[in-house]
């Protein structure tokens, strides 16, 4: 059998493998003082003049186990100064945090930790924090991440050279150059260097996910498959691969497909449903993600509820994790992050004469209008493309925006309604409403583009000529 490398040397291949390091920046290394980190500065320490960088210890005292906080931030204090290693040692009520945000005790610690290597880093010149996650850290992210319902990109787990999206915009580069590394071995390297990392009583408590992972899960599956650890990193491996791949494509798609402006992002409802199914999945993943700047808290359910949104007519509305929503009109899907969703249909102003036959071009709008002998197959219809009884339309027809009061009979209804009180029913949002077109005769309206013709106007087996109206934004 081969003889492993030491992990000295394994951990300085990796490194370089993922240009984890930017020689001459400074690296800052979160230290919990547990046996992970502790190996984990260890080791950087002695491979610093290898790799030229100068490390710097960053400890975060969460005030969530008391006197034992105190004594994991007196160790790693007393460590770095051991190892002649600057260090930013401070303290957070991350309860406070936890109540004032309404997050689970465990995303507000990992929100207030890496806010803190950020304010780090930032002050000593650098944008990179090594972390200690092993491979046993990998493989429970990976169940957890199933236990949630992820889909590839959770089978892949945390990647060696991840991005923390701070506020502002700032993206904190985050290394794991353990992650290929046992945590049986980085406490057998401690033992062996004669550290004496700190123990956290709080990775016994089986309130948290993780450790119910940890202690009850993954001994059940060793008793399925004693390679389970080995059989679940192949996974992240063979899912990683993937992904690069697929990811490649949907880059492809921006600028086609998605377009990205500000705080929102516009999904072009027909060229996305033409995609296969795992684009589809992997772009609305990628459009959460910039508008996020990470995945926290999006579930592969918000993935395929945005879907059923973008294949249902216009006005479906969504409420989605951490402020997002989205809203679909005739021809496009709307994530935004804004309070207030913005409404995608351009300003209506005035009233326009139609060319019939013929086009015409107003308002960001181009009305395409055909006149047939017979109603065209109904696959050809959508949102924006009507058909209609021309002897009942006659060729005097204006498009206009909505005026107070009058009224409507929608397709399938005996009598007609009030506009408002359609355009209520239909869900239409009221910021969209003096934007949605309405192309009508002397007489009264025909049709509500995008939502509901009128009945009277309706295609028979008595019609004798089809007046067919197609809208595209110009």
């Amino acid at each position: 059998m081969k003889r492993q490398q030491p992990l000295p040397k394994r951990v300085l291949r990796f490194i370089r493998e993922h240009g984890m390091v930017r020689a001459p920046e400074p690296l800052v290394v979160g230290i919990s003082g547990g046996p992970d980190s502790v190996c984990l500065l260890h080791v950087l320490h002695g491979l610093s003049q290898t790799l030229k960088i100068k490390l710097h210890v960053a400890h975060l005292n969460h005030l969530l186990r008391g006197i034992e906080s105190d004594a994991d931030a007196n160790y790693v204090s007393s460590l770095a100064r051991e190892l002649r290693i600057p260090a930013t040692i401070e303290r957070h009520d991350v309860k406070a945090y936890q109540k004032n945000h309404r997050l689970t005790l465990e995303e507000a610690a990992r929100e207030v930790r890496y806010a803190f290597f950020g304010d780090v880093a930032r002050t000593i010149g650098t944008n990179t924090v090594a972390v200690g996650h092993t491979a046993d850290d990998q493989v429970e992210t990976i169940l957890m991440h199933l236990i949630r319902g992820s889909g590839l990109a959770g089978l892949r787990g945390m990647p060696p050279l991840g991005t923390w999206h701070l506020p502002g915009g700032i993206e904190l580069r985050i290394a794991r150059p353990l992650l290929e590394v046992s945590r049986a071995e980085t406490e057998a390297y401690c033992a062996e260097h004669g550290l004496a990392p700190r123990s956290d009583s709080s990775n016994l408590m089986p309130d948290q996910l993780r450790n119910r992972v940890r202690s009850q899960l993954i001994p059940l599956l060793r008793e399925y498959n004693p390679d389970i650890k080995e059989a679940l990193l192949r996974t992240a491996c063979a899912a990683a691969a993937d992904m690069d791949y697929i990811e490649g494509e949907v880059a492809g798609l921006w600028g086609t497909v998605a377009r990205q402006h500000a705080e929102e992002i516009v999904i072009d409802k027909d060229r996305f449903s033409h995609l296969h199914p795992a684009l589809k999945r992997h772009l609305t993943r990628s459009a959460f993600q910039r508008l996020l700047g990470d995945l926290q808290d999006i579930e592969s359910v918000h993935i395929e509820s945005l879907l059923e949104g973008m294949a249902k007519p216009a006005g479906k509305r969504l409420s989605l994790p951490r402020g997002l929503t989205f809203q679909g009109d005739y021809s496009h899907g709307l994530i935004t992050s804004k309070e207030a969703i913005a409404c995608p249909l351009p300003p209506l102003v005035g009233e326009h004469r139609l060319n019939i036959p013929g086009e015409t071009v107003f308002c960001g709008w181009k009305v395409t209008a055909n006149i047939l002998n017979q109603r065209p197959p109904e696959s050809r219809e959508n949102e924006l493309k009507s058909c209609l009884d021309l002897n009942r339309t006659g060729k005097e027809l204006t498009v206009r925006g909505r005026r107070r009061g009058e009224r409507f009979q929608p397709l399938g209804m005996e009598s007609p309604k009030k506009l408002q009180d359609f355009m209520v029913d239909a869900r239409i949002p009221h910021a969209w409403r003096d934007n949605v077109p309405l192309v009508c005769s002397p007489q009264h309206i025909l049709w509500v583009v995008g939502w509901r013709t009128d009945h009277r106007a309706r295609v028979t087996p008595q019609t004798k000529r089809v007046l067919c109206l197609e809208f595209e934004r110009a």
